[in-house]
């Protein structure tokens, strides 16, 4: 600890930690939970003592956290007495020499069993390839499927990180925002928070594209009024029709999220102004009997297709079928005053609560004998299907947990008429598996809607499916690609891995055998070459092949894996070649290691004539002028990848004290590809129009074209040597100015 971190309070500050702590009673007071004040006081006295004179990185007194932590939990979540005090003791056995026995002793067995949950870990499951954030969800997802209160805790402790994240070094920024987009937005919608899921992806939005934040933050501001006028123009005749059917409740506008904004605009290739659905009407009313609220929600839609014309494909009941996390509304789109559609949404009050604060608000409205958390547990089972069988690989694991938080839902009926939900895309192979492991391993075929279908038949909601069976059927390896379900694909894993296991047996005595034949050590770096050399996924399936005698080890793959035998490989990055004395190898070079990397700094990207202090990644293609970020390996090498790159995305989630921040030097030189998607409408002459432009008055090198022309539309995919990015937005600004160029894009 710092002389700057041992140092106290100041009467101000102790003015501040109270009118915080005063705020959190306030907000919870105000609750309908029963008013434990007495034991939330204890707790923050106890953390407030376990955290004196520690500081957080922005310099405010440290219980300023947990405070801010127990205030998301009470007010935006909507939890009580037992989770506030968790929430306020939650770093203090991580960060202090205070036990969970000592939570336990002070303050009972349910809130010491949270913070535990919640408490970091050091270990990990995956040996040297360990990722603490990986192993820290693992513990959490376990934890959670005994008290889904742990993982409610994480999401407020993550919030209020990320909204104090200005305050952390460049590299932190990345990791924890990547890791927030790939893991817990996901999960905060899987678990219905609703409001806490879109904070997260647009404060991570925020710090990975800080320049496309404050554009499209600033073009919202700019379009507000004429936003508010066309909504008024819109809301006005529905508000005077639900006023006069007698109906007590609040109309309003919802504007997309920044974030989901940003991800239309690039799905779509359109610019901000083309994104239409910019807003949706949102009709929360009052009810008092939940018996009623379907038959009012009906009404209402009714009144509203009365006065605009309804789009026909675009209602969603999840009234009747409410979403796996909990959603219920009726969504319909009909066509608003200035010719855009606009959705509206009909909630009632309840409806409202749950969709904004998830499950938490389930508790609150649950009554008698209603089960409105099967799904969750359901899900959560699920779950724990994956963590007991996790994959050997962190990043494999996190994919596959990944899979599992699906955003879009279909509803499917068994033979007997029971509801099950699944992902979109899901299979008659992921609905046989869903049912049961060895429905799956034995599964045949499928009814669907009474017709014989296959086992990949993509299922759609309403469908009733009824699985066919054979005790002759065992899995086979091809069925993955049939599968959209991590419970799916992890259970055909180990159904796989038990059939295979006797020949994986004989093919690692083999490979182990042939190494020490050649006195050459099993390392990670000898058997990633060996992957390599044998274009192997994973350890198993080298294993497996040289176990069913499909690939034959021999001399000359010893000499290619003893040069590799005494470097350690760095976590997911190339393997260098390291020269040992021997008769063949002499001559080789043996490449020292790279002076280490200062983490805290940008990192600045170096590129010219005289070579390159980085290189570039295998799975995107970013160029000066891109944001990109840095993944540091062992040897001290930076590889960039695009911020928003899927693999750097998983590396931040997984890796993350492997990034570094960079940025491009002003004098990078050289040429490095891009390639542009263009559309429009065909004409004579125009691809030789579009070719003079980009050569003659741009002088750009194309080293790629590509169009096709079809009903009188053309598409053409372009691949231009350039030096930067700005030269590719100036290409599509002026190929745009093309007679008949509808969209030019870079990919």
């Amino acid at each position: 600890m710092t002389t700057a971190q041992k140092s106290f309070t100041t009467a101000e500050e102790d003015i501040t930690i109270q009118a915080a702590f005063r705020d959190l009673l306030d907000g919870y007071l105000a609750s309908n939970h029963r008013k434990k004040v007495e034991i939330i006081e204890r707790a923050f006295n106890f953390a407030r003592e376990a955290h004196s004179g520690i500081r957080r990185r922005s310099g405010e007194p440290y219980i300023l956290h947990p405070i801010a932590v127990a205030r998301i939990v009470s007010r935006e979540i909507g939890l009580g007495s037992t989770s506030i005090c968790a929430a306020l003791l939650h770093d203090v056995v991580e960060d202090t020499e205070y036990t969970v026995e000592d939570i336990e002793q002070h303050f009972g067995p349910k809130i010491a069993q949270l913070v535990d949950g919640l408490t970091k870990i050091s270990g990990g499951i995956f040996g040297d390839k360990a990722s603490l954030q990986a192993e820290n969800f693992r513990k959490l997802l376990l934890t959670m499927s005994e008290d889904i209160r742990v993982v409610l805790i994480k999401m407020a402790d993550r919030l209020h990180n990320m909204r104090t994240l200005g305050s952390m070094a460049p590299n932190k920024q990345y990791k924890i925002a990547g890791e927030t987009l790939y893991i817990y937005a996901p999960l905060a919608h899987r678990l219905g928070l609703f409001s806490i899921k879109t904070e997260l992806e647009d404060l991570s939005f925020k710090y990975e594209h800080p320049e496309a934040y404050a554009l499209i933050e600033r073009k919202i501001l700019e379009s507000e009024a004429k936003r508010s006028s066309v909504y008024n123009d819109f809301s006005a005749p529905i508000t005077r029709e639900l006023e006069r059917m007698g109906l007590t409740f609040e109309a309003k506008a919802r504007i997309k999220s920044v974030f989901s904004i940003w991800n239309k605009m690039e799905t779509k290739k359109v610019p901000f102004e083309e994104v239409y659905d910019l807003y949706a009407m949102r009709i929360i009313f009052e009810c008092d009997d939940p018996s009623r609220e379907k038959a009012i929600c009906w009404q209402i839609y009714s009144a509203i297709t009365d006065l605009y014309r309804l789009h026909p494909d675009r209602t969603r009941d999840w009234i009747s079928s409410p979403k796996a996390n909990g959603y219920q509304a009726l969504h319909l789109t009909v066509m608003g005053p200035d010719g855009n559609w606009i959705e509206v949404q009909i909630r009632s009050r309840r409806m409202d609560e749950i969709a904004e604060k998830g499950f938490a608000a389930h508790w609150k409205y649950k009554i008698g004998d209603h089960d409105e958390e099967s799904e969750l547990n359901a899900w959560l089972r699920t779950i724990k299907d994956i963590l007991d069988n996790p994959e050997p690989n962190a990043l494999d694991f996190l994919d596959t947990l990944k899979l599992n938080l699906f955003s879009s839902e279909i509803v499917v009926f068994t033979p007997k008429g029971e509801l099950i939900t699944l992902p979109k895309n899901a299979t008659v192979l992921d609905f046989a598996f869903g049912l049961h492991s060895q429905i799956g391993c034995h599964c045949i075929a499928g009814k669907v809607n009474h017709k014989l279908v296959p086992l990949s038949q993509k299922l759609n909601s309403g469908d009733q499916v009824e699985v066919l069976t054979s005790q002759s059927q065992t899995p086979k390896p091809e069925w993955i690609n049939f599968l959209a379900t991590a419970k799916g694909k992890t259970q055909l894993r180990v159904a796989l891995r038990k059939i295979e296991q006797p020949a994986i047996n004989r093919g690692r005595d083999i490979f182990e055998s042939f190494l020490k034949e050649h006195d050459i050590p099993l390392t990670n770096d000898v058997l990633t070459k060996a992957l390599g050399i044998y274009h192997a996924a994973n350890r198993d399936e080298l294993y497996l092949m040289l176990g069913n005698d499909e690939i034959v080890i021999d001399k000359s793959i010893a000499k290619a894996l003893r040069r590799h035998n005494d470097r350690q490989r760095g976590v997911l990055s190339k393997i260098f070649r390291v020269s040992r004395p021997s008769d063949d190898d002499a001559a080789e070079e043996t490449e020292t290691k790279r002076p280490p990397v200062n983490m805290k700094q940008t990192y600045l990207l170096r590129y010219d004539s005289n070579g390159s202090n980085f290189k570039f990644s295998g799975c995107c293609c970013p160029i000066p002028g891109d944001p990109v970020l840095g993944f540091v390996d062992d040897n001290n090498e930076v590889t960039i990848h695009a911020v928003d790159c899927p693999r750097a995305l998983a590396l931040k989630a997984s890796y993350g004290q492997n990034i570094v921040s960079t940025a491009w030097a002003p004098e990078v030189e050289g040429s490095f590809l891009a390639k542009v998607h263009i559309e429009g409408i065909d004409r004579q002459g125009i691809l030789q129009e579009l070719t003079h432009m980009i050569s003659t008055h741009l002088n750009i090198n194309i080293r790629r074209l590509d169009i096709e022309a079809r009903d009188e539309v053309f598409n053409c995919e372009l691949s231009v040597l350039v030096s930067d990015a700005s030269i590719v937005n100036t290409l599509c600004d002026n190929v745009r100015s093309i007679d008949g160029v509808t969209k030019a894009s870079r990919i």
